[in-house]
């Protein structure tokens, strides 16, 4: 399974400039099974929604995904900020396919930042299959939140997708998150975030492949725009759950 990180430099509010910018990278490294953008990639992490957020029926950016996953027989996967039919805004991440699209709508809502007092927040986690890997969905600020994204025999997974906008104040956190999570649910873990500044922080990137064992298996480099490409061994993966099943001790719980 390839995979492709494309950590952009997110132009505030100026969604024809971020399709352009993401159609560019993802033409220039075309043969990937699955091609992952950050949080809100189209707008910036937009806290106040109005007149940026888009109409999900008439969403330039998913139709751009949808087109670009039919071109190029992959999968595209990024959250949007957009406005669905019943009048909620929703920081929805959707994943892409040439055969139709999966969404997830980030359950942890950003109260720090105010999120939560424009946005709904979802209240369903949503799993992937793709060429015969399964992913699952993560936004950001979910990161911080191990049960929500806990491996079960129920909804067993093989790559976590999280999607972000982490500023650089918190990139420690970042960086343990994420192995943290790969560590703990055995898997795959491809962590996309942005580069550049808005005006509440600035983001310094370090998109990032762990694997299950913890490893940073690639990492695009620090405040820079940049594609990084990783083949991941699902074989390998399962054989290590095989051989070492901590995931058969793990805690029972529901949600």
């Amino acid at each position: 399974m390839k995979v492709t990180l494309l950590q952009i430099d997110i132009a505030w509010a100026q969604c024809g400039e971020n399709i352009r910018r993401a159609d560019a990278l993802l033409r220039a490294h075309l043969g990937s099974d699955v091609y992952v953008l950050p949080e809100m990639w189209s707008t910036g992490f937009a806290t106040e929604p109005e007149g940026i957020a888009e109409l999900e029926s008439d969403s330039p950016s998913l139709r751009w995904m949808q087109a670009a996953a039919l071109e190029h027989h992959c999968a595209v996967c990024g959250s949007l900020a957009v406005q669905t039919a019943d009048g909620a805004y929703r920081n929805r991440h959707y994943f892409c396919t040439p055969d139709g699209v999966s969404f997830y709508d980030k359950h942890h809502l950003f109260t720090y930042g105010h999120e939560d007092r424009f946005f709904t927040a979802g209240q369903q986690r949503c799993l992937v299959e793709w060429r015969g890997c399964r992913f699952l969905l993560v936004t950001c600020y979910d990161l911080r939140f191990p049960v929500w994204s806990r491996y079960t025999a129920e909804a067993p997974y093989d790559v976590m997708i999280v999607v972000a906008n982490w500023p650089q104040s918190r990139q420690t956190a970042w960086e343990v998150l994420t192995r943290a999570r790969a560590i703990e649910n055995q898997c795959f873990l491809l962590g996309v975030n942005r580069v550049g500044d808005d005006q509440y922080s600035h983001y310094q990137g370090q998109s990032r492949v762990v694997d299950e064992r913890g490893n940073i298996l690639g990492q695009c480099a620090d405040d820079v725009e940049q594609v990084l490409t990783v083949d991941l061994d699902l074989e390998a993966l399962r054989s290590v759950r095989q051989r070492f099943r901590v995931l058969d001790d793990a805690d029972s719980f529901e949600l």
